[in-house]
């Protein structure tokens, strides 16, 4: 099996190298990303670490997404247009304004789906060409809920993938002493804003056991009050901090850096370690970098979607999953997955209290996507009125100005 990396040259790719070279579904790797002086380190790098493990999958590195995307089975998007600079303008201007600076949630978040959406539906549509016929599509690209939609509406053989499920199940089996491929999560929402309803060891729901057993533990894991947990039954995402924890999630913005800068930095310490040609392993500073288990959760769901049926966590369509959102709409939830793609596993209701914000963010997704694939200042403007973080008339008026302004030269549309 062939697998293209688009955005190759990501300080996360070693990450996801180290898992192909552990957990084996590849038989050549592609880095595709226009940094070559990043794929310059990177892709040597994968050799030495391919080489360590003693696998014999070829490696390549190119500029070329032709070349790198030929024939491919699997194509794996992880980018990140406007980098690391505009990461940190998407978490500085909303803050500005009185809102949570995040890059994927909230005005931050969709800054970055009015650059990101374009550039990746062009990719995909030239990777499709050249890629093998039936290859898929696992989109790892932030906001992955609204990127895979438009790749789906696009009519790409198309997964999204996010590490947040499989990070949590993984500390979650270590609180129940059990190896993690015993743990199936009932997970289900949108990308980023999703809840563990249930934790099945063996067919047998332990999150009972553990909200009555280890409430504090879990709730400092995901940063939010106990009794929220305690309230909805549930662990929420880390995410829904922003929501449930708004005016503390906020203020402590306001008294810190933002995490771009942070990871600015990281990055280009990773950079000059890449740079070594003794290192043959990911270094432990990679996992200050983010995406824990990233290279799990894509090596199991790209072998799931090659025979090796499975549940995971994926973004896909709704259907009737949650019949209070439409059909098209794409949730993350729980999934069996093989060789047809991701179907959502059968979902109890989500009660009022988890539904209403679902519907809530659900409806600026949409508005986000129509902004992101047609351009237009009012549609910017729509979308921003419409999220639960924003809301009000002079909020999205100022961040429509300042986001535009900032995201100028990514958005022709905008000049």
């Amino acid at each position: 099996m062939k697998i293209a990396v688009v955005g190759g040259g990501s300080t996360y790719t070693p990450e996801l190298v180290d898992g192909f070279a552990r957990l084996g579904q590849v038989d050549e790797l592609a880095l595709v990303d226009p940094a070559t002086d990043r794929l310059s380190l990177i892709g040597p790098l994968a050799e030495r670490i391919f080489a360590r493990h003693g696998s014999p999958v070829k490696i390549s590195w190119t500029a070329d997404l032709d070349e790198g995307a030929s024939d491919a089975s699997v194509v794996v998007i992880q980018l990140r247009v406007g980098g690391q600079e505009a990461r940190i303008s998407d978490e500085t201007i909303p803050l500005a304004c009185g809102c949570i600076g995040q890059e994927t949630t909230g005005a931050g978040g969709l800054a970055k789906a009015l650059r990101t959406v374009p550039v990746v539906r062009e990719l995909a549509q030239r990777a499709a060409k050249v890629a093998a016929p039936d290859a898929w599509i696992v989109d790892f690209t932030n906001p992955v809920g609204i990127v895979t939609r438009a790749l789906l509406d696009d009519g790409h053989r198309a997964v999204g993938l996010c590490n947040v499920a499989i990070h949590l199940a993984r500390r979650l089996a270590v609180m129940l002493d059990v190896a993690p491929d015993r743990v199936v999560l009932d997970h289900i929402g949108l990308n980023h804003l999703t809840w563990e309803r249930a934790v099945e060891v063996d067919g047998v729901d332990r999150l009972p056991e553990l909200l009555d057993q280890r409430l504090d533990e879990l709730a400092a894991e995901v940063e939010l009050p106990p009794a929220v947990l305690a309230l909805t039954g549930t662990v929420p995402s880390y995410y829904l901090r922003y929501f449930y924890a708004h005016d503390a999630v906020l203020a402590e913005q306001r008294a810190g850096d933002v995490r771009g800068r942070t990871v600015a930095d990281i990055e280009a310490e990773l950079l000059k370690l890449y740079a070594d040609p003794a290192l043959d392993r990911k270094p432990e500073l990679l996992t200050q970098r983010g995406g824990a288990f990233y290279a799990e959760a894509a090596v199991g769901l790209i072998a799931a979607l090659h025979g090796r049926e499975g549940l995971h966590s994926a973004n896909v369509r709704n259907g009737t999953t949650l019949p209070f959102l439409p059909p098209e709409a794409v949730i993350e939830t729980t999934s069996t997955v093989g060789r047809d793609g991701a179907v959502p596993r059968p979902a109890a209701p989500l009660p009022a209290l988890q539904r209403g914000l679902v519907a809530h963010v659900a409806a600026y997704e949409e508005l986000a996507l129509e902004a992101a694939v047609h351009g237009g200042r009012e549609r910017v403007r729509a979308a921003l009125l419409a999220h639960p973080l924003i809301g009000q008339w002079d909020k999205a008026e100022r961040l429509t100005d300042e986001l535009l302004a900032a995201n100028a030269r990514h958005l022709p549309w905008a000049r």
